[in-house]
């Protein structure tokens, strides 16, 4: 019996090796409260020499730099599967942009410069835009649009899945006014952090863009508005609006989709 049960905590040891591995970081920067919180899933076997493509997951309001492995539990499995490697910040409340506010919370800055540079540097990856993804849900989804709209040159594909692509209708929610200011006194400031007046930054076919959002959701109304602009303007996207509300087995779902698209992006190039 004991040597049954060597051979199955064996097998189970073995079978656990097989999973990507999960690195834990704590980054300083001057940008933030430091140390930073980060975590990358690495795929478990890489060839000598090989590079990689990136994912960067952004979570939403309330979570934190491990939420996306709660929410989508795969994600080791899908890093070893579709040979990525996949970058989570703990986004804070920040929204993802830069506070004009409070000068410790430069969250945009910080990530498409120090933290991307920092993961080019230290992991293989294929270290061009073309190759490197950016999407999350709600505050995430709304930052992966907002950070790839305003830098094209750094991630190349976007994604969203419910999020807050327009934060104008929210001036009292989320903690928004914490890091932008009251609504009422800088409403430029708003109309500048929102995702849907971005849209003129881009060029068509300059960053891929798959973005969904449940018909039940609280945000729903915002996506259909970003569809529109996006289709008045001619920039090429994808969009899905189907049934569901604002929840993590949306989004565990949702991540499936954008992989599978973001994948199919990586080996174009």
């Amino acid at each position: 019996m004991k040597r049954l049960l060597f051979s199955l905590l064996l097998l189970c040891a073995l079978v656990a090796a097989q999973g990507a591995r999960i690195d834990s970081l704590n980054l300083r920067t001057f940008l933030l409260e430091s140390p930073e919180k980060v975590m990358v899933v690495v795929p478990d076997s890489i060839d000598d020499g090989q590079r990689l493509p990136v994912v960067y997951l952004l979570h939403g309001h309330g979570g934190f730099e491990g939420q996306w492995l709660k929410t989508q539990p795969r994600l080791p499995e899908l890093a070893d599967s579709y040979g990525m490697i996949f970058v989570l910040p703990d986004g804070h409340n920040s929204w993802y942009f830069d506070s004009p506010v409070d000068e410790q919370m430069q969250m945009e800055t910080f990530i498409t410069d120090e933290l991307v540079k920092y993961i080019d540097s230290n992991y293989p990856t294929i270290a061009d835009a073309a190759h490197r993804a950016v999407t999350g849900f709600s505050m995430g989804g709304h930052g992966a649009l907002y950070l790839a709209f305003r830098h094209p040159d750094v991630f190349g594909n976007a994604g969203s899945m419910s999020g807050g692509v327009d934060i104008l209708p929210f001036p009292d929610r989320w903690n928004i006014k914490d890091y932008l200011g009251d609504y009422n006194q800088y409403p430029q400031r708003w109309a500048e952090a929102s995702v849907i007046n971005n849209v003129d930054r881009l060029k068509p076919g300059e960053v891929n863009i798959i973005f969904d959002c449940g018909v039940d959701d609280f945000f729903a109304r915002v996506n259909d508005r970003l569809h529109e602009t996006l289709m008045v303007k001619k920039i090429p996207h994808d969009y899905i609006s189907r049934p569901g509300g604002h929840s993590h087995a949306y989004w565990a779902n949702s991540l499936l989709y954008h992989l599978l698209y973001f994948d199919s992006k990586f080996k174009q190039k």
